[in-house]
């Protein structure tokens, strides 16, 4: 905090304000955000003991950027890939990489997940068995053991307009799978029946874990009915019978 005194900054009120402070409680280390950190261009010089410093008002008001808390850059966030994404690595590598590319691309699409220990732990474990050629023992993570699990009970409900006017697609099942299930299933990893499908009924569709483990979840299509439509539906099936 600076003291104005006849349009001029006098830092010995300043450094006596500060010493005080040092002396009556505890002053936080960490440089507060949008800020700036500056440092004198003179040095001032040593005074004699007891005697406060010797300010020259246009010598020691000149200063010096030192950091610039505000502009400065974003630290990157650390992920490991549980498959291969180009320009950034493989199944199992380490990549430091933008805070918004980490999370609203990789990490929702299954691409990459935290480098928690146990992460760690179980990636480093698949790729010493890669290396000895068993290809065969790799272990799924603790996150995709339950995705598995969720998807050997789960059934998918597509609404669509009738009359059914185009066959369904990988998009259209997968953005059903987010909105639906909560799980996020990209396109590459989603195998339909090779028949298109056009017709109301009971389909099946095929979901590929870290292209490893592979689940067959029940599809069936049905009309669509708006939500509040079927939020009426739903409330009057509720009720109990009087009759």
């Amino acid at each position: 905090m600076w003291t104005l005194i006849s349009g001029r900054f006098a830092l010995h009120k300043c450094c006596s304000h500060i010493t005080t402070l040092f002396r009556t409680q505890n002053i936080s280390q960490t440089t507060c955000k949008n800020t700036v950190v500056v440092e004198r261009w003179w040095q001032v010089p040593l005074s004699k003991e007891g005697s406060p410093p010797r300010l020259y008002s246009k010598r020691h008001e000149v200063y010096r950027l030192v950091e610039d808390t505000k502009h400065k850059s974003q630290s990157k966030m650390e992920l490991i890939l549980t498959q291969t994404v180009p320009k950034f690595g493989g199944r199992g590598d380490t990549v430091f990489v933008k805070k918004s590319l980490g999370r609203n691309k990789l990490l929702p699409q299954g691409l990459a997940v935290y480098p928690s220990p146990e992460n760690k732990r179980i990636y480093a474990e698949e790729r010493r068995l890669l290396r000895e050629g068993k290809i065969e023992e790799r272990i799924q993570t603790w996150t995709a053991e339950k995705t598995i699990k969720f998807l050997m009970s789960a059934k998918l409900e597509i609404g669509v307009p009738i009359p059914i006017q185009h066959q369904l697609t990988k998009e259209v099942v997968c953005r059903r799978f987010l909105q639906l299930l909560g799980v996020v299933v990209p396109e590459h990893a989603l195998t339909l029946p090779e028949e298109p499908i056009k017709d109301l009924g009971d389909y099946w569709c095929e979901v590929t874990v870290n292209g490893m483990d592979t689940v067959r979840v029940p599809m069936t299509l049905v009309p669509f009915v708006e939500p509040r439509l079927r939020k009426l539906q739903k409330q009057e099936e509720d009720q109990p019978n009087t009759e």
